[in-house]
């Protein structure tokens, strides 16, 4: 045989490590869109989890501090200087995200 096509024979034998490479089929591309998105819905599970229990810390020890506060006498001048009855009470509204669970 001439080198050039022994060359030619070696170029054409399969690389030791091909059958341990990653096929690429619906398996594989199913793993490529699966873990970035799972990854991603942890972490965003992560945070609002984290988010929604600092609200409720801060609104529970916030409520604590108002039930102390919370005279008759108190409860009057707030209804007086927010015009509840003119615009409705403000603990009542959409934006209120701390009595959203209340």
């Amino acid at each position: 045989m001439q080198p050039s096509t022994r060359m030619h024979i070696a170029a054409r034998a399969p690389h030791p490590t091909a059958s341990l490479a990653p096929r690429s089929g619906a398996l594989a591309t199913k793993g490529r869109v699966m873990l970035p998105t799972l990854a991603w819905l942890g972490a965003a599970w992560a945070v609002s989890f984290y988010v929604s229990r600092q609200l409720h810390g801060r609104s529970d020890s916030f409520d604590k501090i108002f039930a102390q506060q919370n005279t008759p006498e108190v409860e009057a001048a707030r209804k007086r200087d927010l015009l509840v009855e003119t615009y409705g009470d403000p603990r009542n509204s959409l934006l209120n995200i701390l009595g959203w669970t209340k």
